[in-house]
């Protein structure tokens, strides 16, 4: 019998993160609530321009250079980038994308619904995001915050290349500035509808918005310069 060969995949070095609790706070509405997380993997770094042009033919930024982090994307944008690495990988998607007047948020009536036993690759969770971003610290950034992000300060208004800064404890670089993460977690839907969240600051955000604790938020099928994303798995149970 023979076997389907697997298709050569892209590159994407994953770290695992192990369980733990984390409690979210909107600086906006003086709210904070805990979120317990199992054991997941998350990417070392931005999705750079290289492999966004890899796995989906397209190079939508504004900068260019493929170990600059991809920008000019929108939420639905990282939606669809994870499925088509997922395939290329012959991963079971992560995301089912509904057409066809579904009561969604997306471009022409879509909608999606997040499958949370695929092994695929998807956002993180804000939770997540988070969590792996402080690596078991307490501060507001997990070192001095001109060695470990691009910002205004430092950046030269401009992105820069991904892993150029020191990582944090947990191997991560980039969390905090040179470009915004989408997540997959709507902002506060009973205000802000289909908004989703958005974390870590970017090259033009001032130092206060590139912290551990920052939310903005955004419509999914916004697009700007210093937005771009990063991918994560779960864990089979």
């Amino acid at each position: 019998m023979e076997t389907k060969p697997k298709r050569p995949g892209a590159a994407v070095e994953l770290i695992a993160v192990p369980a733990g609790r984390i409690t979210l706070s909107d600086r906006r509405t003086r709210r904070s609530w805990p979120v317990a997380l199992e054991p997941y993997r998350l990417a070392a770094v931005p999705v750079t321009q290289a492999l966004y042009a890899q796995v989906t033919g397209d190079r939508p930024s504004a900068a260019d250079g493929d170990r600059l982090p991809v920008e000019s994307v929108s939420w639905w944008d990282a939606v669809r980038f994870c499925n088509a690495l997922s395939a290329l990988e012959d991963l079971a998607p992560a995301y089912r994308i509904r057409h066809e007047g579904a009561p969604g948020d997306g471009p022409e009536g879509e909608d999606v619904a997040w499958d949370t036993s695929a092994d695929g690759y998807r956002l993180p969770t804000e939770a997540e995001w988070e969590h792996a971003c402080r690596a078991g610290t307490t501060g507001p950034h997990h070192g001095p915050l001109d060695d470990v992000a691009w910002y205004r300060d430092n950046a030269g208004e401009r992105s820069h290349e991904v892993g150029g800064r020191q990582p944090n404890p947990w191997g991560f670089h980039d969390m905090l500035g040179n470009v915004w993460d989408w997540c997959w977690d709507r902002y506060d839907p009973e205000v802000y509808g289909c908004y989703r969240v958005l974390r870590g600051g970017g090259w033009f955000d001032e130092h206060w918005s590139c912290r551990a604790s920052a939310r903005r938020r955004s419509h999914p099928a916004f697009r700007v310069d210093d937005v771009g994303f990063r991918v994560a798995r779960s864990v089979p149970s």
